[in-house]
């Protein structure tokens, strides 16, 4: 029997993912069927990092770029949250269980101290918490649907602010809801709302490594004699 309503290919998984690609679904275990002990053994055996997705490994796409602007996120929060002790933060690597067939990994998240459990580090590889704040850093690989299922997800499991970063377009869209959703761009400042209240910082320091190069030339060009320079410098001191 059959039921149109009811995803029986590859391409309909695909398409129920956010028509991702098909290479970033792992077919073992069969799409399906996998489970939390599957993640953890994949992630512990195999990169790149997978998400379980309805009971299927998909693997996380990120590229350099990304994860120095994650790193960099995640620096920015920190210094704000530890001097506070105000909870963790967590990188790309760490996972947390959403749904009981959903488990993600954003790529730089926090959790209040209120969340933990008796306010305590959780020990299970993958803590059955939502984070207050969850931060993705748009890669090459990542699609609209595959972004806005996650963002459902997100809120729907507790998470209270997300915040997708464009490092292609240097903004950030913060969201607060689903769908409710301010794109802030480089000249702009960004604050934790009633996260992390007190909390601000310059869109423009998430992304300043990415122009780390160009620094380096432009000083030595400001520094460094030129070789014509050197050659009649050299020839005055004869």
């Amino acid at each position: 029997m059959t039921n149109s309503a009811v995803s029986t290919s590859l391409s309909d998984r695909l398409a129920e993912l956010g028509d991702i690609a098909p290479d970033r679904v792992r077919n073992v275990p069969p799409i399906g069927s996998a489970t939390i002990q599957d993640l953890i053994h994949a992630n512990d055996h195999k990169r790149p990092l997978c998400e379980l997705i309805d009971q299927s490994l998909v693997e996380k796409t990120m590229g350099f770029e990304s994860s120095v602007v994650a790193a960099t996120i995640a620096r920015i929060l920190g210094n704000f949250i530890f001097q506070r002790r105000l909870g963790l933060v967590s990188g790309a690597d760490g996972m947390f269980q959403l749904l009981s067939t959903s488990v993600r990994g954003p790529d730089v998240a926090f959790v209040s101290t209120a969340r933990l459990p008796d306010g305590k580090f959780p020990r299970d590889a993958y803590p059955a918490i939502a984070p207050d704040l969850a931060v993705e850093v748009l890669s090459p690989g990542n699609t609209k649907g595959e972004m806005s299922r996650k963002r459902i997800e997100y809120f729907h499991s507790g998470v209270r602010l997300v915040w997708m970063v464009d490092c292609a377009n240097r903004t950030v869209a913060v969201y607060t809801s689903p769908s409710a959703v301010t794109i802030l761009d480089e000249e702009a400042t960004i604050d934790g709302g009633d996260v992390l209240s007190g909390f601000t910082a310059s869109i423009a320091d998430f992304f300043a490594d990415l122009d780390l190069g160009g620094e380096i030339l432009d000083t030595k060009q400001d520094t460094l004699p030129s070789v014509g320079s050197e050659s009649q410098a050299a020839g005055e001191g004869v």
